[in-house]
């Protein structure tokens, strides 16, 4: 199979991963045509851009300088990438994970505690 039928089936292996959780769904670059186009575009999600890889050698710092790029600066950059035989994985910078986890419902309320320097 080649690279490009192998991307292909990649990014249609995320699409269908979203639907199946509930979201609208499509690839990107058959739609919007250019080279900075999300791999999967999901408009419920409008601030992310997804980057998909479907390959057995982990290149993620390559990945993510790519999806960092074609993000620009308004939206949270993501690696989508799956190995053969392992379960689909997701990578972004900790400091827009910090972001998201910050704005979301999943923060506990917690006492104030006093910082060490540890």
């Amino acid at each position: 199979m080649n690279s490009r039928a192998k991307g292909a089936r990649g990014e249609r292996m995320f699409r269908d991963m979203f639907r199946e959780a509930g979201f609208e769904a499509r690839r990107g670059q058959q739609f919007s045509g250019g080279s900075d186009s999300p791999d999967v575009i999901v408009p419920a999600l409008p601030d992310f851009h997804w980057e998909i890889k479907f390959c057995q050698v982990v290149k993620i710092k390559d990945w993510m300088a790519q999806s960092i790029r074609d993000a620009g600066a308004k939206k949270f950059p993501i690696v989508g990438h799956k190995r053969n035989g392992e379960e689909p994985l997701a990578t972004l910078r900790f400091a827009d994970l910090l972001t998201l986890v910050a704005h979301s419902d999943f923060v506990a309320e917690q006492a104030p505690h006093k910082q060490t320097n540890t």
